[in-house]
């Protein structure tokens, strides 16, 4: 759908221990805590473990060997292509432990924030240039008029913040998505950055889905090795959802006082991606506040996060973010606050023209024939009585409403005005008091 995957630069892998802009004991006390919490004695698997090049690892090994911390097993192991194994001395183990009281952190070795702010730049979603194509392609599922994807191009290619509004089930969260797809590319997302010392994880199966990985055959003449730092994992470009969930201390890093590790908070893990605030107002916190929160990022592309020490550091803030809300903007925002969004765009009801082609496609889908007395009654008798106005969400109900009568009257799928009356009074709550 979209052949930009070339053009995000890989982040490069690193060569020597030098080049890791890490403090070395930081490095060799991440080397110890893996083999120990693994059990791993083998270059080879040491090496995916940290997801270090097989030379990096190995110079650690040797400065730990060095340090009459490691030792060599002194067999060759069979099926390992003759290498050397290695174990832990005691005073290897004791190193270990003291280093796992300070932080249970093992595994990838963490990418310097430093260095993650180049990658951010490589990849970042301001370098996006959607076309017409691909946008009504992503949204091909949906009805809209033409002039909703005039607005929602720019914003969207801007690399912005946008915010849709307009009465509820209109498709705004189907917009997002859609947005979402059109992105298509893949870029680099982190294991783990580090700052200051600290370890913050930031990939998270949830938010990132992986790309797949070409396998190394170890076996093969010609390995490709790998072409690019795998202290990385390639992506999609990530979506973070939120709704009436969404709280301020959501945005703050989380610390773990077991592990001693931060995590990192959704912004951070959406870069580089979208970030979807849906059911703007619902929230415990007023919109305003939250909308405050972002005013630094959304101006500055940068964000400032705390340490439990209290220090403040900056983190880049590259991503397109996405409000979507019920409410009239003038009711929830002020003028300021208004006036940061970049792109405003009004997601109303379709036409009386539109909702009958929903209705028509979504039908077809259900494998349910349009019946035209049906159809003359929905638009002369029911759409009256709440003023004719549409909604996007309204058809696939009444459609799967009149379904599912039709399985329970154990009757051929098919629309007719009864069965439009009953798929009709589901769709409204009447207005009663219920006496308790």
């Amino acid at each position: 759908m979209n052949m930009q995957t070339s053009s995000v630069t890989a982040p490069p892998a690193p060569k020597r221990i030098e080049q890791m802009n890490l403090s070395v004991v930081m490095m060799r006390d991440i080397l110890l805590k893996t083999m120990f919490r693994k059990n791993q004695e083998m270059v080879a698997e040491i090496s995916k473990s940290i997801c270090l090049p097989i030379p990096v690892t190995q110079e650690l090994i040797d400065m730990a060997r060095d340090q009459k911390l490691l030792e060599a097993t002194g067999s060759m192991h069979a099926g390992s292509g003759g290498q050397m194994g290695y174990r832990l001395t005691d005073a290897g183990k004791s190193r270990t432990l003291d280093a796992l009281s300070q932080s249970e952190y093992f595994g990838a070795m963490p990418v310097p924030l430093e260095v993650y702010k180049e990658q951010v730049k490589r990849q970042s979603i301001r370098n996006i240039q959607i076309t017409r194509e691909q946008l009504t392609g992503a949204m091909g599922h949906l009805i809209l008029p033409d002039e909703l994807i005039d607005h929602l191009g720019p914003a969207v290619s801007s690399g912005r913040s946008v915010l849709m509004y307009g009465p509820p089930g209109n498709g705004k969260s189907a917009i997002s998505n859609g947005i979402r797809d059109a992105l298509g590319d893949k870029i680099y997302v982190p294991r783990a950055l580090e700052y200051a010392g600290q370890v913050i994880t930031v990939y998270d199966p949830i938010v990132h889905s992986a790309a797949e990985e070409q396998e190394d055959d170890p076996n093969s003449l010609r390995r490709s090795g790998n072409r690019y730092d795998t202290r990385y994992v390639k992506c999609e470009r990530p979506t973070v959802i939120t709704g009436g969930e969404l709280s301020l201390d959501m945005l703050d890093l989380v610390y773990n006082p077991t592990a001693r590790t931060y995590q990192a908070p959704l912004q951070l893990k959406s870069t580089g991606g979208v970030f979807i605030v849906d059911d703007l107002g619902r929230q415990a916190e007023p919109p305003q506040a939250l909308i405050n929160r972002w005013i630094v990022p959304l101006e500055e592309s940068k964000d400032i996060l705390a340490l439990q020490s209290g220090e403040k550091f900056e983190v880049p803030f590259d991503t397109l973010v996405i409000f979507s809300t019920n409410f009239h903007p003038n009711e929830i925002f002020d003028k300021a606050a208004l006036r940061r969004i970049f792109f405003k765009i009004k997601i109303d009801g379709p036409s009386q023209e539109n909702y009958l082609k929903i209705f028509a496609m979504v039908a077809r889908k259900k494998k349910m024939a349009l019946d035209e007395a049906t159809l003359v009654h929905l638009l002369k008798k029911k759409y009256p009585t709440i003023d004719n106005i549409y909604a996007n969400y309204q058809p696939i109900f009444l459609i799967d409403q009149m379904i599912a009568i039709c399985e329970f009257e154990d009757i051929p799928i098919q629309m007719n005005p009864d069965l439009l009356d009953r798929a009709w009074a589901n769709m409204f709550v009447k207005e009663e008091k219920i006496v308790h």
